[in-house]
């Protein structure tokens, strides 16, 4: 909705879990999105807020979010900056080919910042149940 808010600013949270998926609406990423959204109780009880990162438009997130009943936000990174500093936009191989793209990552972070936890180039389909497993 626009606003700047840090972990710190949650009350009564622990820390963040921070995935970052290719596509919204796409097969992989809907699968993840809708694990994370069925977890999210899980999660919070163990005091972890859930979001999720894309390239795509604050408008595609919006639609993506009503369309899967998502109960979390989508943040968007249009040009990738954000991505590529955290090493989750780059080279990679997808059916046998190398491209360029958004690398399926997931960051634990603590509510000061610190990164507990990377999982980096992750399968969608059990990874929000193996991330809560690992918290």
């Amino acid at each position: 909705n626009g606003e700047e808010k840090t972990l710190a600013d949650l009350s009564g949270v622990e820390g963040l879990v921070l995935y970052v998926y290719p596509k919204d609406d796409t097969p992989g990423c809907t699968t993840e999105a809708q694990d994370f959204r069925d977890l999210l109780d899980d999660f919070q009880a163990k005091g972890y807020q859930v979001a999720g990162v894309s390239p795509d438009s604050a408008e595609s997130h919006c639609k993506f979010i009503d369309k899967h009943d998502l109960t979390f936000p989508l943040l968007t990174d249009a040009d990738h900056s954000f991505l590529e500093t955290i090493g989750a936009y780059g080279e990679k191989k997808l059916y046998g080919k190398t491209l360029e793209g958004v690398i399926r990552s997931t960051f634990v972070v603590d509510r000061d910042g610190t990164l507990e936890a990377a999982h980096r180039n992750v399968r969608a389909r059990g990874h929000a149940a193996r991330v809560l497993r690992d918290l």
